[in-house]
């Protein structure tokens, strides 16, 4: 890094997502050399495996406290701030930049980052990354420098509050302590499956797992604190806090709205917007008006000040350090920087008899090293300064041994413990791999420094492992996924054990037919794992029985109200309480079977007969509701007509004179149509269902096992179809072209209109067979002029005239002919004219009760 050497400096600055990281990895990769300072190990460590994937593994170096990886020969460095390497003069590298610069007003670490926002550059680019805050600092400390700002590519939104377990899949929970991240994982874990964990007591490694846990999809919840806002690249849709104030070292305070932007703006990344809000029911506040605003619109309250500490002060004598680090800047928009934790500890150490011994300025610096030892243990100022005096006693006199550290390193290999006990063995190896790290503090330090490395990954190996067991319920987990999806979409799987899986995690087991929850599931999720085991039970037995039927006998054939196996019968089916459920009875060959096997046998046929009966569930939904009061004498008095019928009758067949509006609105529901000319339920149309009506020998009429649109007549027509002429036509593609033609008719508002054949000229219908269906519906044919011999253009269009059949009232060949009696007509009117009332209206029929050919005597055996 150099210090002050000329280059083209430039500020890129914009809130979250606005490209700016992916903006300077570009930059660096375009130039000869370069570096980049991060702000989290975890980022410099995601960049690092970015730019040695387009540099390759030896050009590419990666530098923080506790790890490096430094090729000879490399150009390109990965780092945290604090690691940033010091080169000045032609040496520096040709591209520089800092990420998160907005740090330099951080209280514990802003000195860092003021230090390299001041001093880092390259030989050819500097340049500056940060949030939109930072701007004045730019200019009155960087005032040559080139600002540039980037929109944010999504827009972010507030949606107010939401309890815990109403949060939107792809959720994030900010917390601010590690009770409450707890407490939001496990409650998670018993609502929604689980939650991965994010903190920044957390390794890197253990981190990354985490991550990862919530990035593949096996969990839809992360709980985090607010390191999460740190860069963390997640596909995040909502970001929920828990809370909107934490204890920053000195004082519990409410977050700033920058730092509250910094940790929204997680959700939504690229183009794809997000949301964000507070947890209800909990002790977060809610965010106020002017928060909203600002977060929405990313307009804070600029940076007025930057921390500083003396970055080079003099090694003189331990008093003559203190009193440089303690120096104030002589710049307004510069503050002096909070004591830190290294100084607290060489104040503390310097008035310890171990520091007399510490004369001239190698050892003032080496000793001033030794108390930057971060405190990964977050011990505090007193227990950490405990651990730096027993580290200088080690080094005051040069290396220390190699056998000590091993020895220190193989203390803490131990996965075993709770999540405590490996965070701290994890705190305590990290402690030992910074040390490892150091050029001239360890014998044998590649060495050493890989044990400490191996020892933290197999740490946070176990630590990951305890998170998981404890935040996530795998089962849960997958079948809160399995809610609301398509049954068939799920990998739902019968073991030969019996054991039931979905997407590969046991919920229970089939004992014969009958499922048994997980005996080891939590108290919990028992009615979780009953209620996935109903929607996916009907499936497994009809697999089970299936299996049983097909080892047993083979295969079955539904044939003549028969279970046929080899052209013998198995079982007869008798008339059950709905013709759509007959009941099975097993053939009399069968009785020497014993009872048990007999019943077993049964049952799995009963199971696979009802696969087979899926075809007629429509028809079962017209039974069930015939049964049922709430749909009323007059729906039901057609239904059990349309029931008996095997779903169709002719209109004049319904008595629909008598049912009233909102009982069709019932009728539709139950997926019936009334037509022009016919009623019928389209489901019950497809060929599965036309062919199960016959094979139960429910319906005797000849089948058309395709039940295309069109057939050629050969006798008596098919079930499902109309006659019109030498064709059929299926019933509701038949009502589909009178449905046609009465638009046509609307849209006319002329006695005479043209109806366009074309519709039925492309199922298959000849001109003669159309012309008799729209006459059947009312529609009569006008005679076409020719062209003139000679003559050219377009034919004639076909022109009908519409006549009202009348066919509401028409319920019986008794009714018919009352109706072609002459109506009675006032004196002075013609025989056969309407009558009116003194408005001129004509009059509507009298509709009398439907005759005793008609649907009402259906409803009167039912009431019997």
């Amino acid at each position: 890094m150099a210090r002050g050497g000329p280059s083209t400096v430039k500020a890129v600055l914009g809130p979250t997502n606005t490209g700016k990281t992916h903006l300077a990895i570009e930059r660096l990769c375009a130039h000869s050399s370069g570096a980049i300072g991060f702000p989290l190990r975890l980022l410099a460590r995601e960049v690092y495996d970015r730019v040695r994937a387009i540099k390759g593994d030896r050009e590419v170096a990666l530098i923080t406290g506790e790890e490096r990886i430094e090729p000879p020969g490399a150009r390109w460095f990965l780092c945290t701030a604090e690691a940033m390497p010091v080169v000045s003069g032609p040496h520096a590298p040709a591209f520089i930049a800092l990420d998160e610069a907005q740090i330099g007003a951080d209280r514990e670490r802003g000195h860092i980052f003021t230090d390299r926002f001041l001093h880092a550059r390259g030989r050819e680019e500097t340049m500056l990354l940060g949030s939109a805050t930072l701007e004045p600092m730019v200019r009155a400390l960087v005032p040559k420098a080139e600002i540039s700002e980037r929109p944010r590519f999504s827009t972010l939104s507030h949606i107010g509050p939401r309890k815990l377990s109403r949060l939107p899949p792809r959720s994030a929970i900010v917390a601010f302590s590690v009770e409450q991240v707890y407490a939001m994982a496990e409650a998670l874990r018993r609502h929604r499956g689980g939650a991965a964990v994010v903190m920044g007591a957390l390794s890197p490694e253990t981190r990354n797992r985490q991550v990862e846990l919530f990035q593949s999809g096996e969990v839809d919840y992360i709980v985090a604190t607010d390191a999460i806002g740190m860069g963390l690249n997640l596909d995040v849709n909502h970001v929920a806090f828990a809370s909107l104030g934490k204890f920053d070292g000195v004082r519990q305070r409410r977050l700033s709205p920058a730092e509250m932007a910094q940790i929204a703006g997680r959700a939504g990344r690229h183009h794809k917007d997000g949301t964000f809000g507070t947890l209800s029911g909990g002790h977060a506040s809610e965010f106020t008006e002017d928060e909203i605003f600002a977060i929405e619109e990313h307009r804070f309250a600029p940076l007025t000040h930057m921390y500083w500490r003396n970055p080079e002060p003099r090694f003189d004598s331990i008093a003559r350090l203190i009193a440089d680090l303690s120096m104030k800047p002589d710049r307004p928009e510069l503050k002096a920087a909070p004591e830190a934790i290294d100084l607290a500890v060489l104040r503390k150490l310097a008035d310890d008899p171990l520091a007399d011994g510490v004369k001239g300025a190698g050892a003032v610096q080496r000793f001033w090293e030794t108390c930057q030892l971060p405190d990964f243990r977050q011990l505090g100022a007193d227990q950490h300064a405990r651990f730096v005096a027993r580290l200088w006693q080690d080094l005051r006199g040069g290396y220390i041994g190699a056998d000590f550290v091993a020895a220190r390193i193989a203390d803490l290999d131990r996965p075993q413990g709770d999540i405590d006990t490996l965070q701290g063995r994890i705190a305590a190896i990290r402690s030992w791999a910074y040390i490892c790290q150091r050029p001239d503090w360890v014998l044998a330090r590649d060495e050493m420094a890989a044990r400490a490395r191996a020892v933290e990954a197999r740490l946070s190996d176990a630590l990951h492992a305890r998170l998981t067991e404890r935040f996530v319920n795998r089962r849960t987990s997958v079948l809160m996924k399995a809610i609301g999806k398509d049954t068939a979409l799920l990998k739902v799987e019968l073991a030969q054990s019996g054991d039931v899986l979905v997407e590969g995690e046991a919920i229970g087991r089939l004992d014969g037919f009958r499922f048994r929850v997980d005996r080891n599931a939590r108290a919990e999720d028992r009615k979780l794992l009953l209620a996935a085991a109903e929607r996916h039970m009907p499936r497994l037995l009809a697999l089970k029985a299936e299996k049983l039927v097909n080892e047993e006998l083979g295969d079955l054939v539904l044939e003549g109200g028969e279970v046929r196996r080899g052209g013998q019968a198995i079982a007869v089916l008798e008339p059950g309480k709905y013709r759509s459920a007959p009941r099975l009875v097993l053939t009399k060959e069968l009785a020497p079977l014993d009872e048990a096997k007999r019943a077993e046998l049964a049952e799995a046929l009963q199971m696979w007969l009802d696969t087979q009966l899926q075809a007629l569930a429509p028809l079962r939904l017209l039974e069930e509701a015939a049964e049922s009061a709430e749909t009323g004498s007059e729906a039901r008095a057609l239904l059990l007509t349309l029931i008996d019928r095997n779903g169709t009758i002719r209109r004049e067949d319904g008595g629909l004179a008598h049912l009233p509006a909102d009982r069709r609105k019932v009728l539709r529901k139950l997926g019936v149509h009334i037509g022009a000319l016919d009623i019928f339920v389209p489901a019950l149309l497809k060929p599965a269902a036309r062919a199960m009506l016959s094979l139960l020998g429910l319906d005797s009429r000849p089948l058309n096992p395709g039940m295309e649109s069109v057939v050629t007549l050969d006798g008596k027509a098919p079930a499902g179809y109309r006659p019109c002429g030498k064709q059929a036509i299926r019933i509701d593609m038949g009502e589909r072209i009178l449905r046609s033609a009465h638009d046509a008719r609307t849209k006319s508002k002329a006695r005479k209109f043209a109806v366009d054949h074309a519709l039925g000229i492309s199922i298959g219908l000849t001109e003669a067979s159309l012309v008799r269906l729209l006459s059947q519906g009312g529609f009569k044919a006008q005679p076409r002029t020719d062209l003139v011999e000679g003559a050219f253009g377009p034919p004639a269009p076909h022109l009908y005239q519409w006549r009202p059949l009348g066919k509401d009232r028409q319920d019986g060949p008794r009714q018919q002919a009352h109706d072609k009696r002459p109506p009675r007509g006032k004196k002075g009117q013609g025989r056969g004219k309407p009558r009116t009332n003194d408005r001129g209206a004509e009059r509507k029929p009298d509709h009398g009760p439907a005759r005793s050919s008609g649907a009402f005597d259906s409803l009167a055996d039912l009431l019997r």
